[in-house]
């Protein structure tokens, strides 16, 4: 279920974005207590980032 209205729901589905008008997601994850930005990080740890796996722990909703 959407939290949006119809109308809503119509113009969202209307917008059409072109590749140049796109712009790249800033991503940030916390590293030793405190958020970093992912683009900061060396080549090595950019890798290791990548290759993250994430997990839900059995009996217990998300």
């Amino acid at each position: 279920m959407s939290h949006f209205s119809t109308t809503e729901q119509t113009a969202l589905a209307a917008v059409q974005l072109t590749d140049d008008e796109r712009q790249p997601c800033e991503v940030w994850t916390r590293v030793m207590g405190y958020h970093r930005p992912v683009a900061s990080f060396n080549t090595g740890k950019q890798g290791e980032h990548r290759e993250r796996q994430f997990f839900a722990e059995p009996g217990r909703a998300c």
